[in-house]
């Protein structure tokens, strides 16, 4: 697929950039050179197609809040004024509801210069409510990795709703690398829309500005209007291993529409609802869930953000919803069908990964709706 982007005296071949988010091959390639570390070896089932799944260490500290160390403090001098004791992960152990925990991860880095870092929780950890968050030492913000950043990595954890049964080895989230700082631009995106329909919605409806819309669907298209999940607070625990074990309507309210299409999101209750778009991420591109506006209203949209070269693309030929991880903050908040709840936003890679997202490198939500994380039955 050619570039939307125009060839530029001394550019490099068609397809390839300077700049931009890195795909497998080259991710690969930083694990060979020793700019990606593991204590134990890095694996190809960690490699996605532009990012690399992270790996939980033998130890998590149960610390008395979530913290920064700040531009002047490491992350382990953090842990040892704040942490309360330590869980050993190496057999498995029970993180629980509403506590914090830092983990060091097996992973660490040693970036060139222009190569920064952007983590996200994986989807099954956002669908779990499992509150993930990577920090480095000396870090001012969660989920970035500075420019030349050489150290450790460390996982802040914090399960939400349910409790969950992790072991050493367990990833919860993945972090993308990026060469530069290319800017995408609306111009570009709406380009790039003409070309390959980011977002499947009526003619003329594509609102891209800062990203591309999306809107909660809450028509009541599904079984018996079926909109979406309430998650259960007195629910069980989860083994974060187990693949289409629990029974949903243990750990799940299911939420059926109303005459008015709209439905009152209470505080501090968790759900999972989907996308009116359906949404198309072309293979030389990745995209990202912006993770909060205020501008929308008084809740957060989307723990896990990223979404991959090749999702929604090709096979059914008709883009994917998006699967919404809704939660309230302070007051009930009542959303309505069509309502903006967040916005897309897509960044160039480098090159056309070798691979892309779909059932071929074992991706588990290629064909989802309204769909609950892999640990659920279908």
């Amino acid at each position: 697929m050619r570039s939307v982007l125009p060839e530029s005296p001394g550019a490099p071949p068609a397809g390839q950039h300077t700049t931009g988010l890195l795909p497998c091959q080259s991710i690969r390639e930083l694990v060979r050179n020793g700019d990606i570390l593991g204590a134990e070896p890095i694996a190809e089932a960690q490699i996605q197609p532009a990012s690399l799944d992270l790996r939980l260490g033998p130890v998590a500290y149960r610390v008395r809040a979530s913290f920064l160390p700040g531009a002047g403090a490491t992350v382990r001098e953090k842990i040892d004024a704040l942490a309360m004791h330590e869980v050993d992960l190496s057999r498995g152990a029970v993180l629980e509801r509403g506590c914090v925990y830092v983990v060091p991860l097996i992973e660490s880095l040693r970036l060139r210069k222009r190569h920064f870092g952007i983590a996200n929780p994986k989807s099954s950890t956002g669908r779990l409510d499992v509150f993930t968050r990577l920090i480095t030492d000396y870090a001012v913000e969660f989920e970035r990795v500075r420019e030349g950043y050489s150290g450790p990595l460390y996982a802040e954890i914090s399960p939400r709703t349910f409790s969950v049964l992790l072991r050493t080895g367990a990833r919860l989230n993945q972090l993308r690398i990026r060469r530069g700082r290319p800017a995408p631009t609306d111009a570009e995106m709406r380009r790039l829309n003409r070309e390959v329909r980011l977002v499947h919605s009526e003619e003329g409806e594509e609102d891209i500005s800062g990203g591309v819309a999306l809107r909660v669907d809450l028509g009541g298209g599904g079984p018996a209007g079926l909109v979406g999940y309430r998650a259960r607070r007195t629910a069980g625990l989860i083994d974060i291993d187990k693949v289409g074990h629990y029974d949903p309507l243990e750990f799940w309210e299911p939420v059926h529409v109303r005459g008015d299409r709209g439905i009152v999101l209470d505080p501090g209750d968790f759900y999972i609802l989907a996308s009116k778009e359906r949404v198309t991420v072309p293979p030389h591109y990745a995209a990202e869930m912006i993770p909060y506006d205020p501008a929308v209203g008084e809740f957060r949209v989307h723990y896990a953000g990223f979404f991959d070269p090749g999702f929604g693309y090709g096979g059914n030929g008709g883009g994917t919803p998006a699967v919404l991880e809704v939660r309230s903050h302070e007051v009930p908040f009542l959303i309505e069908d069509g309502q903006i709840v967040g916005r897309l936003v897509y960044e160039r890679l480098t090159g056309v990964p070798e691979r892309t997202y779909g059932a071929a490198i074992g991706s588990s939500y290629g064909a989802q709706g309204l769909t609950l994380a892999k640990q659920f039955r279908k």
